[in-house]
């Protein structure tokens, strides 16, 4: 990968996942252009529609950049705008000549890598191994295993549970709720004229169920976005066995409620 030509891309948008999505896309344009990637700007504000709106964060203020550049040496790059001096648009390179012959093209366009694309599955996988959160970060994902653990442990010391609870494993589901989601979904529905997209609560309450080698009783983690849906319903009519907790009843809503909702996302995933 050439490190003396760069590509610059607009702020990725939208939740989380699809920002790190975007930001595959843009590292795979990158490649296929045999140029750097310039650190993009991650989205700290969750806006669809106004993006003037939307509060600019900084890759490096949620991912390891050494890290992801350490270990994706010699397939992609990234690079800060410190590591260039001059930023040429990409509508000057169009006008001026070839675009290879400037040191820096931007794409631009609304939301460029967020439609379909035909790159492999297996390199969005990859690269999501490699987008691991900085520390300040981890730590506060750590603090809410730690709860969840707690928890664990109280469960397995109950009188009248079994004394084979003590060597029998024990595992949090992570599930993400989400209106806009929810919206996106019922209007994919409405019109494809087919009604198995979107997933109901009942639904994920039997594929959760159906999770081969756990043993009751199971503490299920629902990692709701609380600033997004507030449905106490989705807490109630699970299976026996499964011990349902979230933010609030774990204690642990003060941590997520210091942080924008993307770092929460990013919390709740980690």
């Amino acid at each position: 990968i050439r490190r003396h030509k760069f590509l610059e891309v607009t702020q990725l948008v939208w939740g989380l996942h699809n920002q790190k999505i975007a930001f595959v896309r843009a590292c795979l344009t990158a490649r296929m252009l045999n140029r750097t990637l310039l650190m993009p700007s991650l989205s700290a504000s969750l806006f669809y529609k106004e993006i003037n709106s939307l509060q600019p964060i900084s890759f490096d203020k949620v991912f390891k950049f050494e890290r992801f550049n350490t270990l994706y040496k010699g397939f992609v790059q990234l690079a800060r705008y410190s590591d260039i001096k001059n930023r040429t648009g990409l509508k000057q390179n169009i006008i001026n000549g070839p675009i290879d012959m400037h040191k820096v093209i931007r794409m631009v366009g609304k939301n460029p890598f967020l439609w379909h694309g035909d790159w492999p599955v297996k390199y969005y996988e990859r690269f999501f191994e490699c987008l691991m959160l900085v520390e300040d970060i981890s730590k506060e994902a750590d603090k809410v295993v730690s709860k969840i653990r707690q928890i664990r442990k109280k469960l397995r010391s109950e009188p009248g549970m079994g004394s084979s609870l003590r060597s029998a494993p024990y595992v949090a589901v992570y599930i993400r709720v989400q209106i806009n989601w929810i919206i996106h979904c019922k209007k994919l529905e409405q019109r494809s004229g087919v009604s198995q997209i979107c997933s109901s609560k009942q639904e994920i309450i039997e594929r959760v169920g159906k999770i081969i080698n756990l043993e009751a009783p199971i503490v299920v983690y629902l990692a709701i976005a609380d600033n997004l849906i507030n449905d106490s319903s989705l807490l109630s009519g699970w299976n026996k066995g499964l011990v349902l907790y979230e933010k609030k009843n774990l204690r642990v809503d003060g941590i997520f409620k210091k942080h924008p909702y993307p770092i929460q996302s990013a919390i709740d995933n980690e």
